[in-house]
């Protein structure tokens, strides 16, 4: 084993794979001898293949180095000697003009499956779509439509404003497996969804044409970036994903960042992050969930909103969140966000379980629309 490279914009190592912890679709969980100890890993397998235990690895060490928030994990770049693999189908490229480029199958391409479906598909006929800035929020938002509609099929669309690789992502895959998420969709350089697509606009389109969905969440993957300034966030695409949704007819419902857990202060109640995304960005109206919670707390988040102009731009529903949490409590399903669990940050998740019960009443208002006409 060599230390790698010194470049400090990418910092790398070669170590030897000493056991396969986990795996799940598209990803292998690693342990890995390095000169510094034996570390984890992660091996996406759509890109190398499957590892073994014994080979040689190639890490990018780069965000664990600098103490960053990945989990903890490095991550295979390249493996010691070139193993065949499945050829690759399809023409779009993903992760494009990068090492790690690869060929997919999009729901738009010509040969796809899904082409014919997705063309005829002129718009989301008002389908319900929750809208969240932080990935943790997918999982009690899909538990409360789950909960008060058990037929109701639900879509994950992952944007590529925070991890690129859906399989990083353990919690998506723990709903996938439990099926309170019936497909995922990647977009944009997101990759490895039970769909492909070229961005949020088609794949939105193809919940609705190629699943059949009647809704969609609609979330970055794990890691959110913030930079304690007014602009620099990545969940701020959480304006312009309301107006996606928006612009191809469907309806868009919000779920604010709600905490009074975080010793934040522009994270009290509803955070400068949410007022920003739906106060400044979001330029269609859009449903606003918010959790029915004490008194004193639901009047702080109300002046806020009202402050932030979101009041008079976008519709404000106060809603039950509960059942999203006791459905993921009655599956074993924990989520965190920061560190901190429902019990101890119960209004961030009530939010978007709020969502998903909104969402739910969307869906009944639309089929009894369709029904009476």
């Amino acid at each position: 084993m060599s230390r790698g490279s010194g470049n400090s914009l990418m910092q790398t190592d070669v170590g030897l794979v000493s056991s396969v912890t986990a795996t799940r679709p598209g990803a292998q969980e690693l342990k890995v001898k390095l000169e510094a100890g034996e570390e984890h890993a992660v091996n996406y397998t759509q890109l190398l293949g499957e590892v073994q235990v014994g080979e040689q690895v190639l890490l990018n060490t780069t965000a664990v180095r600098a103490k960053l928030g990945t989990g903890g994990y490095h991550f295979v770049m390249k493996r010691g000697a070139e193993k065949k693999r499945a050829e690759q189908v399809g023409r779009i490229v993903k992760l494009r003009y990068t090492p790690l480029q690869f060929r997919c199958r999009a729901v738009e391409e010509e040969d796809s499956p899904y082409r014919q479906a997705l063309e005829s598909c002129e718009d989301l006929a008002r389908m319900p779509v929750v809208v969240a800035g932080l990935h943790s929020q997918i999982a009690p938002a899909a538990a409360a439509v789950k909960g008060l509609s058990p037929e109701a099929r639900v879509a994950y669309i992952m944007t590529d404003t925070a991890a690129l690789p859906y399989a990083f992502s353990k919690l998506a895959a723990r709903l996938r497996e439990l099926g309170l998420i019936d497909a995922a969709i990647t977009v944009g350089q997101a990759f490895g969804g039970d769909y492909e697509a070229v961005n949020l606009y088609t794949g939105l389109l193809a919940a609705r044409a190629a699943l059949g969905a009647d809704t969609a969440i609609v979330a970055q993957g794990p890691g959110n970036v913030g930079t304690e300034t007014e602009w620099g966030f990545s969940s701020i695409a959480q304006g312009d994903q309301i107006n996606a949704v928006g612009v191809l007819g469907g309806t868009p419902i919000a779920v604010p960042r709600v905490s009074f857990a975080d010793p934040r202060e522009r994270h009290r109640g509803v955070s400068r992050q949410s007022l920003v995304a739906l106060g400044q960005v979001a330029l269609v109206q859009a449903v606003v969930a918010v959790p029915a919670m004490d008194s004193d707390r639901l009047e702080l988040v109300h002046r806020q909103l009202d402050d932030a102009g979101i009041t008079e731009r976008h519709e404000v529903l106060v809603a039950k969140g509960e059942i999203g949490l006791q459905v993921l409590a009655q599956h074993g399903v924990e989520v965190t966000t920061m560190g901190r669990r429902v019990d101890e940050d119960p209004e961030f998740f009530l939010a978007a379980g709020a969502a998903g019960a909104v969402a739910v009443e969307a869906i009944t208002w639309t089929n009894n629309s369709e029904k009476d006409s």
